[in-house]
Formats: C-alpha cells, sequence, structure tokens
C-alpha cells in the first residue's frame, strides 16, 4: 500500500508517490473499490465489482434532465423564430437580440448556480432551474411582444445556466471514480437528445398546424406550442429530483455523516467507510466557497480555474454553433433545396447523437486527455479543409457558389468537425468540469468556468455575420486556429484525471 497525504495506508493505490503518479498521468486504481491483497482477478474486474451500475446510472440520469433541458430550450426557438417574428414585427436586429437573449441569462445562471450549490445544496439548485424552465416555457408561449418574449427567454437562460453547472457537479461527485467519465458524458448526451427532441417537435408541430404561424390548439398558433411544450420534460425534471438524494459531499459538509453514508451505500458496495474518511480530510481545510478561493495569495486565479475557464472558452471558439447555425447554407450549396434544410439538421442532431455515444464507450477507457487531443486534431483537419474549400468559392449575388467537388468536400468536412468534437469536446469539457476542481472549490469554479462558455458563445455567435461577410475562408480560418491552440493547451496544461477520486483532486 501506498501513503496518502495524511500518513494513512490507503488501500487500491500502487506504490508511486501521488506527485510522481500525476507527474506522468498513471492513473490510481479508485479507492475503495479493491482489496489491497492480490486475487486472481484483472484490477478492471475488482473495480467493477465495487458499485451499483444501475443505481448510479438512474442518480446520473436524473441530474443530466437538466442537460436535456438545456439543450432543449436553446434549440426550440428555431422552428419558431420567423413565426414569431412576422407575429410581433420584428426588424433583423431586434429578432437577433431575443433570440440571443437567452445567453446573458445563461452566463447569470451559469455563475449563480455555483454560489448557491455550495449554500443550498445541489437538489435545490435543481428544483429551481425546473421552476425557471418551466415559468419560461409557459411566458414564452403566451409572450404579448418582443419585451416580455426577452424576458422570458432571460429566465429560461437562468435555468440552461444552472443546469449546465449542477448536472456536472452532482454526477461527479455521485458516480465512482471508475466509471464518473461515463456518468459525466450522459450531460452531454442529453444535451444532443434535448437539441434532437427540440427540433423533431417544432417539425411536429408546425407539420400538424400547416405552418408554424398557423392556428393549432386552444386558438394559439403552432409557434406558441413549440414553447409550451417545455413544460413537460420541465416539471419532470422537478418531480423526478425529489426522487433522488442530495450530494454525499454536500451532506458531509453541513455535518450530516450518517445522511451521507446511507447515500454512498446506494451507490457502493464496499469502501464506505474509506469515502467518508477520504471526504472528512478535504472538509478539514474547507471553508464556505469564496472569491478569495479561487485566487492565490499573490493575486490572480488558482492555474486549474483558468484550465478550467479555457477549456470553456476553446469548446466553443472552435465554432461549433456555427456549424449548426450555417448547415442550411451549406446544404443549398451543394445542391439541396431550402425545405430540405431542417431534415439536413435533425441529421446532424442524430449524429451527434450517436458520437456522443461512442465518447461513452471510450472516456473511461482512453482517458480525457487522449480524447481531447484525438478531437482536436479531427477538427483542425475538417476545419481546415472548409476553410481552403471557401477560399476557392466564387461569390454569387453575395452568396459563396461551390462547384464540382468542393460541395460535397465542404458537406463531408462539415460533418467530420461535428463527429470530432461531438465525440471529444463536447461531452469531455463537461466531465473535466464537473470532476477537476477539488471539493473545496468545486461549485464556484465550475460555475465561472460555465459563465465563461456562454460568455464564449454569445462572442462567437454575435461575431460570425461580420466575419462570415468579410469572408467565410476567414472565418472558418479562425476555427481551425483555434483547434489547433486547442490541441497544444492541452498536451501543455490539462491533467488527465480519469480513475482518480474527487477528494484527490489538488
Amino acid at each position: 500500500m501506498s501513503q496518502g497525504r495524511s500518513g494513512r495506508p490507503r488501500p487500491g493505490y500502487g506504490s508511486q508517490p501521488d506527485s510522481a503518479r500525476d507527474r506522468r498521468h498513471i492513473d490510481p486504481a479508485p479507492l475503495g473499490y479493491e482489496s489491497a491483497m492480490a486475487t486472481p482477478q484483472s484490477t478492471e474486474d475488482r473495480r467493477e465489482a465495487g458499485y451499483h451500475l444501475t443505481k448510479v446510472i438512474r442518480l446520473a440520469a436524473v441530474a443530466a434532465l437538466g442537460g436535456f433541458l438545456f439543450g432543449f430550450d436553446t434549440a426550440v426557438i428555431n422552428g419558431a423564430v420567423n413565426a414569431m417574428r412576422d407575429d410581433f414585427g420584428m426588424g433583423a436586429g431586434l429578432t437577433g437580440f431575443v433570440v440571443s437573449s437567452a445567453l446573458l441569462g445563461c452566463m447569470a445562471g451559469a455563475y449563480l448556480a455555483g454560489r448557491l450549490a455550495d449554500r443550498w445544496g445541489r437538489l435545490r439548485v435543481m428544483f429551481l432551474a425546473s421552476a425557471l424552465f418551466t415559468a419560461s416555457a409557459i411566458g414564452s408561449g403566451l409572450a404579448f411582444g418582443p419585451v416580455d418574449m426577452i424576458l422570458w427567454r432571460v429566465i429560461g437562460g437562468l435555468g440552461v445556466g444552472a443546469a449546465s453547472v449542477i448536472a456536472p457537479a452532482y454526477i461527479a461527485e455521485i458516480s465512482p471514480a471508475v466509471v464518473r467519465g461515463r456518468m459525466g458524458s450522459l450531460q452531454q448526451l442529453a444535451i444532443v437528445l434535448g437539441i434532437f427532441v427540440a427540433l423533431l417537435s417544432d417539425y411536429a408541430l408546425a407539420g400538424a398546424a400547416g405552418g408554424s404561424a398557423e392556428e393549432l390548439w386552444l386558438g394559439l398558433d403552432a409557434w406558441r406550442w413549440m414553447f409550451l411544450v417545455e413544460m413537460v420534460p420541465a416539471i419532470a425534471y422537478g418531480l423526478l429530483a425529489a426522487t433522488i438524494p442530495e450530494s454525499p459531499r454536500y451532506l458531509m459538509r453541513e455535518g450530516k455523516e450518517e445522511r451521507a453514508r446511507i447515500v454512498l451505500a446506494t451507490v457502493l458496495k464496499t469502501g464506505i467507510d474509506e469515502r467518508i474518511r477520504e471526504i472528512k480530510r478535504t472538509l478539514q481545510r474547507e471553508r464556505q466557497s469564496s472569491w478569495s478561493q479561487l485566487t492565490k495569495p499573490e493575486g490572480g486565479l488558482l492555474p486549474i480555474v483558468w484550465i478550467g475557464i479555457a477549456l470553456s472558452v476553446f469548446q466553443q471558439f472552435v465554432g461549433i454553433n456555427v456549424i449548426f447555425y450555417y448547415s442550411s447554407t451549406l446544404w443549398q450549396a451543394v445542391g439541396f433545396t431550402e425545405d430540405d434544410a431542417l431534415a439536413q439538421t435533425v441529421i446532424t442532431s442524430i449524429t451527434n447523437i450517436a458520437v456522443t455515444l461512442v465518447a461513452i464507450a471510450l472516456i473511461d477507457h482512453i482517458g480525457r486527455r487522449r480524447l481531447l487531443m484525438i478531437g482536436s486534431v479531427g477538427m483542425t483537419l475538417s476545419l481546415g479543409t472548409m476553410a481552403w474549400v471557401f477560399s476557392q468559392a466564387r461569390v454569387i449575388d453575395g452568396a459563396p457558389s461551390l462547384e464540382g467537388a468542393a460541395g460535397p468536400t465542404a458537406l463531408v468536412a462539415a460533418n467530420a468537425f461535428v463527429v470530432f468534437f461531438g465525440m471529444s469536446w463536447g461531452p469531455a469539457v463537461w466531465v473535466l468540469l464537473g470532476e477537476m476542481f477539488n471539493n473545496r472549490i468545486r461549485g464556484l469554479a465550475l460555475g465561472v468556468a460555465a459563465a465563461a462558455q456562454w460568455l464564449a458563445n454569445f462572442a462567437i455567435s454575435t461575431t460570425f455575420p461580420a466575419m462570415a461577410d468579410f469572408s467565410l475562408w476567414f472565418a472558418y480560418g479562425f476555427y481551425t486556429l483555434m483547434a489547433l491552440a486547442s490541441l497544444v493547451f492541452v498536451i501543455k496544461f490539462v491533467p488527465e484525471t480519469r480513475h482518480k477520486e474527487l477528494e484527490d483532486m489538488d
């Protein structure tokens, strides 16, 4: 057995000192899942025998429902925007602000949720997010004009921001280390499922009414029902959250050790006492989360906080949302009709779901760093191909025209980018943000990183039209450089967290 920082024997770890193991990125076996005595079983078999998988999946899936609403709420307006614009008589500028106003709420919600999660607990923030989603769904569906629609969109954004913080935090704290990556990836799977269901719902409601601007039920137009149907998953989120326990680490922090022990017993078969002792060890030097805990004594944010912020920014600066926003033009450039654009977007969403399943299968086997590096290389090549293709395009009536093999090449490159992002930076960043911070700062630091992500999303979304007007090759060239920079960043700065317990994140 090796010795921990407190000098106690720590079962399940090899003989390497912590510092040497961390420097070499060697993944320790998780505490409490295997005996220190050698057995004929493999290490993986002994790890798998240490927890109740179905119970872990259930708890993680309920928490990830916040991610489903995250995806649904951000995508549902796509099918409603044109009819809403005509109904309210809005110009292009005001319409754009109505759509993007939700991102302002997302930034505030992400920051506030991190602080509230440390003060109120993880479950209460889930209930709050459920209430915000429900209020936004009803208010947006019954909005009188652009002013109150902006208000309801911001309220929905607060819910999205809260969900983007609380789901990865709760999943990381409830999951055994050996499956934490797979469970954390459920957040991204839920997000892409939410996007898919929102688009499918928009398509079905518009089809049932004969158009999004046509009356459907109760004298309300179809576009209003697109928002109202979000009530169903929003209310379900709150009801299901009432069936899961509070995070054991939050309970220990509140002095409720017996309740924490009961929660741990629902997911762990062995090693509960070791987990309790390790949580206590970290709590001994823990105080109430505050900004001072995110800074170094000499000033400036802790390096790990900067790493979290940079991961969030790179995830958005590679331009993933721009690809989805601009996909209809790409499809038309290669010969698809405008009516087929929604169908192609749905296909892209299905692709996103499929590659997220690939990430879930890989993330606990090959690690977070390697998955991010593979994704960065693939994104750099695919985005570089798109930049090169558009640099060769002829501009006719202000729009790019791709001739010959250029059109199919751009189409393949765009989908390849979605594949590489969806299997790596999409889920892996959320997993890392949920587990890379120690117990002392997790809620607050995750909130800061998630707020940075929404700010980066807002910046990329609002600058793309100007970049595209200048030149599409310039826009995709910028995203290519960001993808390449993300590779260098991961190699130099991102630690491997696979199989490490949350109590060992220092």
